[in-house]
């Protein structure tokens, strides 16, 4: 049932959108002026990938072999299809208000959103806690097997990564434009996926035996921990359950009691962490720990102290295309900056170091729900590239979907490991972690 899981991610990311366009309505009521850019990504996110992807999805596949099973499923359906051949017209209708709004008729604009979001989320309910739960007791092995090979397809147009990764870059345009109370704030989008490089899948990090205290407390108990090359590892579990402290232990930043750290063939336990950043880890620390006084681009440049002055400037530049808003605001003192701002902020300079391991911790924690898909987003066109990643997150769930392995932290010892998606459907993850 991949495909199911497939759908609720997509319907979180349009839940997010309706939330995003009421925020954008209150704010427009309160005298606000918002950019026209920040309306036409929104239009055009929805257009492609609501039109053209999510309702032919569920309509040619999913909907067609419900209909097939049962015929109480059938008014339903019914309903739940002439949303989607609708729904083209009631995006049509806002664009109108939204045109006649650049002349000042605001009022209709805003009404006409709480209109539209309404009708959104009272559609993706209906899914929700309708249409799937029947496809769950109707639909045969052989039915999901046909459904999910679909969707699984990476090659296909509709369904495959380079779909994905194209709206992953119209989401991420919609963050950068949105009004920097829930988005980023800025005038221009940037871009997110790069090219995959070639990794060679041999070992990275190898960790074994790693302690390490605060006073008598031991925060970590004997950790074994490996990731290859291009690998995106998740560390996911509670609060105090060690994921912060075992990140700065590999950093150096936390001092190590027992164990051995070997990064790049080289055992860097003894070694500060100026050194092992130099050698390529490069720590996005939880609470993100921007130098507020200092300006973005000082906070950037910094992250780069480490490297030879010859790529500076295009290591900025390529993080100024990323994240526009930096670019934008260069000049200021990221203490100014929104907490989304201040998080890219965060993972930019990160970044600026040319890392070989990027280790993020909580990058997701306090931000509005449109910037978390985006963090993750992130995520992803890092690991596109060939990244070698470790992310801590309490956000199990979308950790462990976009990670290849995982490990499952309780009171400092590993109590699970597996690859990603085994560990979400793993019953005693789903119960502690993922509130299922």
């Amino acid at each position: 049932m991949e495909a199911l899981r497939i759908i609720s991610d997509e319907h979180k990311n349009f839940w997010r959108i309706a939330v995003t366009l009421e925020h954008v309505a209150d704010e427009i009521d309160q005298g606000e002026k918002v950019d026209p850019a920040f309306f036409e990504s929104v239009f055009n996110y929805i257009e492609n990938f609501a039109d053209h992807a999510h309702h032919l999805k569920e309509d040619d596949h999913l909907f067609r072999l419900m209909r097939l099973r049962s015929d109480t499923a059938q008014p339903m359906i019914d309903a739940l299809e002439d949303d989607h051949r609708l729904a083209k017209e009631h995006l049509n209708q806002l664009k109108d208000k939204f045109a006649k709004a650049k002349h000042g008729e605001y009022a209709d604009l805003t009404q006409s959103l709480r209109d539209y979001t309404r009708r959104l989320k009272t559609h993706i309910t209906k899914e929700e806690t309708e249409a799937m739960p029947l496809a769950r007791q109707i639909l045969t092995a052989e039915d999901w097997h046909e459904i999910d090979t679909k969707f699984l397809d990476n090659q296909d147009p509709v369904f495959g990564e380079q779909a994905r990764s194209d709206f992953r870059e119209l989401y991420h345009r919609v963050v950068s434009l949105a009004p920097d109370s829930i988005g980023l704030g800025s005038h221009s989008s940037g871009t997110l996926d790069r090219y995959a490089k070639p990794v060679s899948g041999d070992i990275l990090l190898k960790v074994t035996g790693l302690e390490s205290s605060y006073g008598r407390i031991k925060a970590l108990k004997g950790l074994n921990i490996e990731v290859r090359r291009g690998e995106t590892v998740a560390l996911v579990g509670a609060n105090g359950a060690g994921k912060t402290t075992f990140l700065r232990a590999l950093s150096g930043v936390q001092p190590m009691g027992a164990g051995e750290v070997w990064f790049d063939g080289e055992d860097v336990s003894g070694v500060r962490s100026d050194q092992r950043m130099r050698r390529g880890i490069c720590h996005s620390p939880e609470g993100r720990q921007v130098f507020g006084p200092l300006s973005i681009e000082d906070n950037l440049r910094l992250g780069a102290y480490t490297q030879p002055k010859q790529y500076l400037a295009q290591d900025l530049e390529r993080v100024y295309t990323m994240f526009p808003i930096l670019k934008e605001k260069r000049q200021l003192p990221a203490g100014t900056l929104s907490g989304g701002q201040q998080q890219m902020l965060a993972i930019g300079r990160a970044l600026m170091g040319r890392p070989k391991l990027l280790l993020l911790d909580e990058p997701s924690m306090g931000l509005a729900p449109l910037l978390v898909e985006e963090v993750f987003n992130v995520v992803k066109a890092l690991k596109r590239e060939g990244m070698t990643i470790i992310l801590a997150e309490q956000n199990a769930f979308a950790a462990l979907a976009l990670a290849d392995r995982g490990y499952v932290l309780e009171t400092g010892e590993i109590t699970l490991t597996g690859n990603g998606q085994d560990l979400i459907k793993n019953e005693k993850v789903r119960a502690a972690y993922l509130g299922m």
